[in-house]
């Protein structure tokens, strides 16, 4: 009895389905419109991970990148800069001490004869570094440094002149120690040679020492 009375509504639908062909038809236009739904849906998912695996594999590209970046680019570091300066310094050296023994000429810049601001911007010269053509303006360049801290390469300025309280000669450090300064320079007597800053005059007369690189 239950499964005759169950049967019966459904049995009423259909007759009523069959009998109202307007009722059959947006029935029809219901399920099309249930599955073109469920299509676009289906799709837009489909975009949607195709989008997030795209923008993944880009990020992770990017990531790549950097690291590669990282590995072959490494960081200068302060002991790279002061090992490139210290390489540089007797560099410089090594070229002014080819004019030892010249004789003293004022104004000179040649193996022929130099005075000692014509030795040291010569020698300058010869790196790619200009200085000023005269001691005194010389001794405005760079950085101004402590005795204690006085390495090779640095410029040494004096004042010489009794008279006047000026900046008139400069020597080019080769050598720093503790207690052993030596510079070369040159001279009015002896031309280019090498002295210590421990010598009597020179002690007296020195008035200060620069860094320029």
């Amino acid at each position: 009895m239950e499964k005759v009375l169950a049967k019966r509504p459904q049995n009423l639908f259909l007759k009523q389905l069959k009998r109202n062909p307007v009722m059959k038809l947006s029935l029809i236009l219901i399920m099309f419109f249930l599955f073109l739904f469920s299509c676009k849906t289906s799709k837009t998912f489909k975009n949607e991970n195709s989008t997030v695996v795209s923008t993944a594999d880009k990020v992770n590209d990017s990531i790549t990148t950097l690291n590669a970046y990282n590995i072959e680019e490494d960081p200068t570091t302060e002991s790279d800069v002061s090992s490139e300066s210290s390489n540089k310094a007797f560099s410089i050296i090594d070229f002014a001490k080819q004019f030892e023994g010249v004789k003293y000429k004022f104004g000179g810049t040649t193996d022929k004869g130099m005075d000692c601001s014509g030795l040291v911007y010569e020698t300058f010269k010869a790196f790619d570094i200009l200085l000023p053509r005269i001691s005194r303006d010389m001794a405005k360049e760079g950085v101004k440094v402590y005795v204690d801290d006085i390495k090779e390469g640095d410029l040494l300025f004096f004042k010489t002149s009794k008279k006047r309280n000026i900046i008139s000669h400069v020597g080019l450090v080769v050598t720093a120690l503790p207690g052993n300064i030596e510079f070369i320079h040159s001279t009015t007597n002896q031309g280019v040679i090498i002295s210590s800053l421990a010598e009597r005059y020179w002690y007296y007369s020195f008035a200060e020492a620069r860094r320029i690189f």
